[in-house]
């Protein structure tokens, strides 16, 4: 989930020769016969949608064919874009729903299994490299899901065993806001919120018990320190579901050089994110402004909510967002897959796949990228670049694949070592 970033002293005048320079983009990349080959036999893997906070505040049903829906995520969608597994992300927003962290969270979790039980004949619930493979073969869409932001354990290892035992297979350690165990960036640097210098002794102990469990360990949102202190506790591979490269777009929530050969050395993965501001350094700059903006409606809108006794759903915060964010052209479709060659090259093609952050960016994806239908472009696009077949397909899922049963076995062993 990625909410608009404010970040003061932006310039105006950017934004206008920004807006000049983007109305010359090239079009959109088409796909070709090779292109699309490799895609369909491919096992594709997208490590973070926010559709379920659709499923909840909207009763959107993931089977609906209208045509005029502006969401990434349908079974058609899916279909068209050979999308094999996606890992549906669990996000609690920390404001709104404080005091019921675990409550939101089970309804999340609920709404997933609730789209799977109404289409058992497109969908399947995953929770294995086993479900994914089968649901491979069956030519369903495996859902399995991802809790974003460690402030849904509510503090207690009780709750993080039972999310596992209901399916939760990766955590995100934290969102944009820091908890009790683990600083995030989003709000690294203000003074008001107490940090505690990465990980606390907790934040180990909930790390390890996630390699015991067999539950991925997600370090997207994290400050830099406690990603370097998670590296250091951990005992399974991680990944990033929704992070890019730091040394193309300078936004915390990325990674840097040393972080991603870091990854590698791990044997994780950094799956790439598909927000505009996040991968292209000319519209985090220009989104500066609309971002301040649009965080002053929200609040605006917030306070009206609550001085009138009434709940904040999260759609019309979505809706004031995308208005603002519509402001802003969007980048090529080439900025997208920079990162992903970047990341490829930097930490080795064994250690990037696809978090494309789908239903969770307002909108702002670049050209070209639209839904999950528009996935076979980036198959094509890093052929155009000369990538061969097997590192395309590693890339679409297989390394994610890979980490996964990575964190099995490491799960066994704990496990076995324990009894």
């Amino acid at each position: 989930m990625t909410r608009l970033r404010i970040v003061p002293l932006a310039c105006l005048l950017f934004l206008t020769l920004f807006v000049a320079a983007q109305n010359a983009a090239p079009l959109k990349p088409q796909v070709s016969a090779k292109a699309r080959a490799i895609q369909d036999s491919a096992i594709v893997v997208d490590t973070h949608a926010d559709t379920p906070q659709r499923f909840l505040d909207e009763n959107y049903d993931i089977g609906s064919t209208d045509p005029n829906d502006t969401g990434h995520i349908s079974l058609d969608k899916a279909k068209s874009g050979n999308l094999g597994a996606e890992f549906f992300s669990i996000w609690v927003e920390p404001e709104t729903n404080k005091g019921h962290y675990a409550q939101h969270t089970l309804d999340l979790i609920d709404s997933v299994y609730e789209q799977a039980a109404h289409h058992p004949d497109r969908m399947t619930m995953g929770f294995s490299v086993a479900d994914i493979e089968r649901a491979h073969k069956e030519h369903k869409l495996a859902a399995l899901m991802g809790i974003e932001g460690g402030h849904s354990i509510e503090n207690d290892m009780h709750l993080l065993r039972d999310y596992y035992r209901l399916g939760v297979r990766y955590m995100t350690l934290t969102w944009s806001n820091t908890n009790e165990w683990a600083d995030s960036s989003g709000d690294i640097d203000d003074s008001k919120v107490q940090h505690h210098n990465g990980l606390t002794d907790f934040g180990k102990q909930v790390v390890l018990e996630m390699n015991r469990l067999g539950m991925i360990v997600d370090i997207s949102h994290v400050a830099d320190k406690t990603f370097w202190d998670t590296i250091a506790v951990t005992k399974a591979p991680v990944i990033a579901s929704h992070s890019s490269a730091r040394a193309l777009t300078n936004a915390p929530r990325n990674m840097t050089d040393d972080m991603l050969r870091a990854v590698a050395k791990n044997g994780g993965v950094v799956d790439v994110n598909f927000y505009s501001g996040f991968v292209d350094e000319d519209y985090r700059k220009a989104s500066e402004p609309i971002g301040k903006q649009a965080a002053e409606a929200v609040k605006a809108y917030e306070d009206k909510m609550k001085a009138e006794g009434k709940p904040v759903p999260y759609t019309e915060i979505d809706r004031i967002e995308r208005e603002f964010a519509n402001k802003i052209p969007r980048p090529p479709f080439k900025s997208l897959i920079d990162h992903i060659d970047h990341i490829a090259k930097v930490a080795g093609v064994d250690h990037v796949g696809l978090g494309s952050d789908f239903d969770g960016v307002s909108g702002q994806t670049p050209q070209g990228m639209d839904s999950a239908a528009d996935l076979p472009k980036i198959t094509q696009a890093l052929l155009d670049r000369g990538y061969n077949a097997d590192d395309i397909k590693k890339i679409l899922g297989g390394n994610v694949v890979r980490v996964f049963r990575q964190v099995e076995a490491v799960s066994r062993q704990m496990q076995t070592q324990s009894q």
